[in-house]
C-alpha cells in the first residue's frame, strides 16, 4: 500500500507546457525538464501546444503518464478554420513566422490568409523569403513582397531575405535576431526549407522529432502534428513547427473584420464616408480610392485589393 505522501503528491495537480500533440495524446514538460504523456480527461477541451496546463499523475501502478486537468488561460490560439473542421496550431505565441521561397512560387493568397489570422489574434508576423541564391527568381519573388516589405516600414511585418541552402552563422544570426527570447510558430509550404530552417536552430530536431513520434504513437512513426523545440539551454527561445499550411480556410473571421486585420487596407478604410464600409462599391469609399491611385502613388496594389474582395465574397457565402 502506498504511503500517504506518495499518494498525495500523485493526487496533486502540477504545472506543465503541451510541448506535442497527436490525437488525443499530449506530451507535457514539467518545470524542470521531464517529460511525459498526458490525456485530457473526459471529453474536456483538447489542449494544443504551448497551452500552459495542470496535470495529474496516474495512479499507483498505471505507469508515468498523466492526465490534463485544466488548461490554462490562454494569451492567444493561432487557428484556420473551413467549412467543416476547425485546425489549431499553437497557443501563447509571440510572433508567427511565415516561410516561402523563390521556388516554388509562393501563393500570396495563402500567405496573407496566414497573416490576417495573426492579425486576428493580435500575433506579431514575420515574412522570410528564402532561395536568395537563386538571384532571377528571388529578384522577381522579392517584388511581389513589395506591398508587404513596405508594410514593415510602418513596423506592421518584417520581411527577411535567406539563403538556407548556403546556411551558416550569418542566417542564423539573422534569424536569432527576431527569435531571440520569444515563442514563434514556423509555418511554411511544401519546398519553403521549413526543415533546413528548423534544423539549423535546433541541431538534431529530427531525432527528437522522432523520439515523440514514437512515444505518443505507441511506436508507430508517424509524424506529430505540432511539435516545440528548445533553440537555447536556458530555455527562453522556442520555436514550434508545424504541418497544415497548404489550405487555410478563415471562417473564423467575420466579413466586417476582414479590413482591419489587412494594416494596408485598413490604413485607408478611415477615409470612407460611411461608417459601415464594405470597401467594395460604396461612394466616397477612402480605399477605392486608394486602389485608383495605385500602390505606386501610396494606395493600395491591385493585387491586395483582390484579395480582399475575394476573401470578402468568400466569408459572405452562406454555411450549411
Amino acid at each position: 500500500m502506498p504511503a500517504p505522501r506518495a499518494t498525495a503528491e500523485r493526487s496533486a495537480l502540477h504545472e506543465g507546457l503541451v510541448v506535442a500533440s497527436h490525437g488525443r495524446h499530449c506530451m507535457v514538460e514539467s518545470p524542470d525538464g521531464a517529460r511525459r504523456i498526458c490525456h485530457p480527461r473526459g471529453k474536456k477541451s483538447q489542449a494544443v501546444v504551448g497551452d500552459r496546463v495542470l496535470w495529474q499523475a496516474a495512479p499507483p501502478g498505471q505507469g508515468d503518464e498523466g492526465t490534463i486537468e485544466k488548461v490554462q488561460e490562454r494569451r492567444n490560439l493561432f487557428y484556420r478554420q473551413d467549412e467543416i473542421r476547425t485546425k489549431s496550431f499553437a497557443a501563447n505565441l509571440d510572433q508567427v513566422l511565415i516561410l516561402i521561397a523563390a521556388e516554388p512560387v509562393f501563393s500570396e493568397s495563402q500567405l496573407a490568409r496566414a497573416l490576417i489570422a495573426a492579425e486576428a489574434e493580435h500575433i506579431t508576423p514575420l515574412i522570410a523569403l528564402n532561395k536568395s541564391d537563386l538571384v532571377e527568381p528571388f529578384a522577381r519573388a522579392w517584388e511581389r513582397l513589395l506591398p508587404y516589405r513596405h508594410m514593415g516600414e510602418g513596423r506592421h511585418y518584417g520581411v527577411l531575405p535567406l539563403s538556407l541552402a548556403q546556411s551558416g552563422e550569418a542566417d542564423r544570426a539573422t534569424l536569432m535576431e527576431h527569435l531571440r527570447g520569444k515563442t514563434t510558430l514556423v509555418l511554411g509550404p511544401s519546398g519553403s526549407g521549413k526543415s533546413t530552417l528548423i534544423n539549423l536552430l535546433v541541431p538534431g530536431a529530427s531525432v527528437l522529432t522522432g523520439e515523440i513520434s514514437q512515444a505518443l504513437n505507441s511506436g508507430k512513426h508517424t509524424t506529430t502534428s505540432t511539435t516545440w523545440y528548445w533553440v537555447d539551454g536556458e530555455r527562453t527561445t522556442a520555436l514550434i513547427d508545424s504541418p497544415g499550411f497548404q489550405e487555410f480556410g478563415l471562417h473564423h473571421i467575420a466579413p466586417t473584420q476582414l479590413a482591419a486585420c489587412m494594416p494596408d487596407i485598413a490604413a485607408h478604410a478611415t477615409e470612407c464616408r460611411f461608417y459601415n464600409c464594405t470597401h467594395l462599391h460604396e461612394p466616397g469609399c477612402g480605399v477605392i480610392d486608394a486602389v485608383k491611385s495605385g500602390f505606386s502613388a501610396g494606395g493600395i496594389s491591385a493585387n491586395r485589393y483582390k484579395i480582399y474582395s475575394d476573401l470578402f465574397a468568400e466569408l459572405n457565402q452562406p454555411r450549411y
